[in-house]
């Protein structure tokens, strides 16, 4: 979503987890998506991916409160992810009580619920929403009634207002598996 909202054309290349293309494991250090290969480097996680599109061209001022983003974003990536993982995938984890992780996400939820107004950092999207709403919604759909049932309106507004925006609808379309010889596919 930064590269479509930095306005960046690049080649897109879909990789498939459980059917890696051999080009693509000798580019990613981390032989996980994604993966963004530029002239001058290889950059493995999402947040370094947004982060050097938007450096290039922030149209929506998406860096705005960076500082504070970065420190809620880790958050995400550290406890809330840990548990989200452990609520979504429990044959992963069969040492761990799928229900208990999900109460361990839910103190992540209540922090994003008072924080929200409408958004993180004020009325528009800034780098923390776009970082944080692909796991809330993978967590809000493990049992999206249950999800609906919780003490979060601002954050199911939250959610919705993304899943139904434009960039949402544009930039998660399907792909098929990008093979070596296959013809370019540009995004966005």
């Amino acid at each position: 979503m930064a590269i479509y909202s930095a306005g960046i054309e690049l080649e897109l290349r879909e990789v498939l987890l459980r059917e890696k293309a051999p080009k693509f494991l000798e580019v990613s250090k981390s032989k996980s998506v994604p993966c963004l290969q530029t002239n001058d480097d290889i950059l493995d996680e999402s947040l370094e991916i947004m982060i050097w599109a938007l450096k290039i061209n922030d149209p929506n001022n998406w860096l705005r409160e960076t500082d504070k983003s970065l420190e809620l974003i880790e958050t995400c990536d550290g406890p809330f992810k840990n548990a989200l993982d452990r609520t979504k995938y429990p044959n992963r984890y069969p040492d761990e009580n799928a229900v208990e992780n999900r109460v361990l996400a839910t103190d992540f939820l209540d922090l994003i619920e008072s924080q929200l107004n409408p958004c993180l950092f004020g009325e528009s999207f800034n780098l923390a929403d776009i970082a944080i709403l692909p796991f809330i919604r993978q967590f809000a759909h493990i049992d999206f009634d249950w999800f609906l049932s919780q003490p979060w309106p601002k954050t199911e507004q939250w959610l919705e207002n993304f899943k139904n925006s434009e960039m949402f609808s544009l930039v998660m379309k399907k792909y098929p598996k990008w093979e070596e010889n296959d013809p370019v596919t540009l995004f966005p």
